[in-house]
C-alpha cells in the first residue's frame, strides 16, 4: 500500500495553516507552475543527436505524476497543514568549521544501476545520525531511483534530523505533496525550470515552512538560482545529459555564491579526501549517495565524512 497523507500527525504548523487553509489561494499557486501543454515549465535539455536525454524522460514521467496528483490538492493541502512543524534545515548545514554532511538514502540511480535495492531507509538513516550527519536527503522517484514518499516517512520517523525531499519538482501541488509526508526541505532543480516557475516554487516551498535547496550545474544556472532567492544552493557535479561526474565542477563556480548562502556540492563525492578539498575552498555541506549506501558500516563512513573542516573564506 502506498503512502497517503492521513497517515500524517495532525499538528498543526501556524504558517503552513495559514497557506493552507484557504484553498483558493493554494490552488492559484499550484496551477500557475503547472507544467502543461498551454505553456511549459521546464527548460529543454537536448539528448544526444536529437534524442530525448534521460532528464527528459524522467521530467515527462513527472508530468503524468502532476496530473495524477491535481485532483488530491486539497486533501494535501489539508495534510501539509496538519504535518508536523518542519525542522530547520538550512541551520543544521551551517556549521562553523566543519562541512556538513547530508547523507542519502539512495537505491539507484540511472547512472550506476541498482546500488543497494534491499536498503533500510529507517536504519540507514540511524546510522547516518549517528555519524554525526547534519540532514538525510531522501530519493522519492520510483521509476528510476526506486524510491517513495514511503521511504521519507521512514526516514522522519527514525530520525531527528531535518530531512530533505530529492525528487525532479516541476509543480506546486509535488511541494504540498512534500510537506504533507513530513518533508522539511525539498530541491528545485534550475535546469528543468524557467525562472518565474522557479521563482514561484521556491516562494510556495517558503510559504509552506519548508528550506529549499536550488540546483545548478554551471555559471548561468549558478546565478539565475540566486535571482530565484536560493539561500541554499547546491551544485551538481553530475552533469544531468549525460551522467558524468567532476568535482571539479562545484571548484570552479564556488567564487560565484556569496558568503551568506549555503554552498552545497551534491554528487561524485568518494571519500574524507573529496571532502577535505570541498571543505577548503569554503564549501559547507555535501550531499553524498551512492558512495555512503556502498558502505559496510554507513555510521563510521559518515563520520569520516562529517568531520572535515571548512574554510571560512568564499564567495563575493
Amino acid at each position: 500500500m502506498g503512502w497517503e497523507p492521513e497517515q500524517v500527525p495532525n499538528q498543526a504548523y501556524p504558517n503552513v495553516a495559514r497557506n493552507a487553509s484557504t484553498f483558493v489561494g493554494v490552488r492559484a499557486s499550484v496551477e500557475s507552475s503547472t507544467v502543461n501543454q498551454a505553456g511549459t515549465a521546464m527548460q529543454p535539455v537536448a539528448g544526444s543527436r536529437g534524442h530525448p536525454s534521460i532528464l527528459d524522460r524522467i521530467v515527462e514521467s513527472k508530468r503524468a505524476e502532476v496530473q495524477r496528483l491535481e485532483s488530491r490538492t486539497d486533501v494535501l493541502a489539508a495534510a501539509a497543514r496538519d504535518a508536523m512543524p518542519p525542522r530547520d534545515f538550512e541551520a543544521a548545514l551551517r556549521r562553523r568549521g566543519q562541512v556538513a554532511l547530508i547523507a542519502e538514502i539512495k537505491r539507484r540511480s540511472p547512472g550506476a544501476g541498482e546500488i543497494c535495492g534491499l536498503l533500510d531507509p529507517a536504519a540507514q538513516a540511524a546510522s547516518y545520525e549517528a555519524g554525526g550527519a547534519a540532514a538525510v536527503s531522501v530519493l522519492t522517484d520510483a521509476t528510476y531511483f526506486s524510491g517513495s514518499l514511503e521511504d521519507l516517512a521512514a526516514v522522519r520517523r527514525s530520525t531527528a534530523l531535518p530531512v530533505l525531499r530529492k525528487d525532479f519538482v516541476i509543480d506546486g501541488v509535488q511541494l504540498l505533496e512534500a510537506r504533507a509526508a513530513g518533508a522539511d526541505a525539498v530541491l528545485l532543480i534550475v535546469r528543468i525550470l524557467d525562472d518565474p516557475t522557479l521563482a514561484r516554487l521556491h516562494a510556495l516551498a517558503t510559504d509552506l515552512g519548508m528550506a529549499v535547496l536550488v540546483e545548478a550545474h554551471d555559471g548561468e544556472e549558478v546565478d539565475r538560482a540566486l535571482e530565484a532567492g536560493a539561500r541554499i544552493l547546491g551544485v551538481n557535479n553530475r552533469d544531468l545529459t549525460t551522467f558524468q561526474t567532476r568535482l571539479d565542477v562545484t571548484l570552479s563556480l564556488v567564487d560565484r555564491v556569496p558568503a551568506d548562502v549555503v554552498l552545497v556540492s551534491e554528487s561524485g563525492v568518494r571519500g574524507a579526501a573529496d571532502v577535505g578539498r570541498l571543505g577548503a575552498a569554503g564549501v559547507d555541506a555535501v550531499l553524498v549517495g551512492e558512495w555512503l549506501v556502498r558502505q559496510d558500516d554507513p555510521e563510521a563512513a559518515a563520520r569520516s565524512l562529517s568531520v572535515q573542516p571548512r574554510s571560512s573564506v568564499r564567495g563575493r
